[in-house]
């Protein structure tokens, strides 16, 4: 599983004309399942989330979580995390997985946050055509992938 998480000031997902989901501070994740994933890359993601200090503290110092600040979590699924790009220059999502194991194991990641935060994410739509907007604050962005934790 791989996460890109950005620190926001804000963030929002529109599904056509609808807005379905918004933000105000805190971290907006793109979250992308491939096939060998498991609830194993999900707990540790979502403890990740929840805990890492990216978030500026009274000396201005990157020293305190999404939940130290009260900052609200966006998630969306985004498959193209997967790609690959080793050969040419079209990206091959072979090891993206499918909706029977992608869909659970994000709505897991995102269940889990929210246990972890006490306050529920804020999603997308899973396999629908977005539009994301947001407003990276610093700008910080992490990209984690649960291959590289050990």
């Amino acid at each position: 599983m791989r996460i890109v998480i950005q620190r926001v000031a804000e963030a929002a997902v529109s599904v056509g004309d609808r807005q379905v989901s918004a933000i105000g501070p805190g971290l907006m994740v793109l979250v992308g399942v491939e096939q060998a994933d498991t609830l194993a890359d999900v707990e540790w993601l979502a403890a990740k989330t929840a805990a890492l200090r990216i978030f500026d503290d009274d000396e201005g110092v990157m020293n305190r979580s999404v939940a130290d600040v009260g900052g609200e979590v966006l998630a969306v699924s985004q498959f193209t995390l997967t790609a690959g790009t080793r050969k040419g220059n079209r990206p091959s999502y072979i090891r993206a997985a499918g909706h029977d194991l992608a869909v659970p194991l994000y709505e897991a990641y995102c269940e889990r946050v929210g246990q972890l935060l006490a306050r529920p994410v804020q999603r997308g739509v899973f396999g629908a055509h977005m539009r994301v907007s947001l407003v990276n604050d610093g700008p910080v962005t992490i990209i984690i992938d649960s291959r590289l934790r050990e």
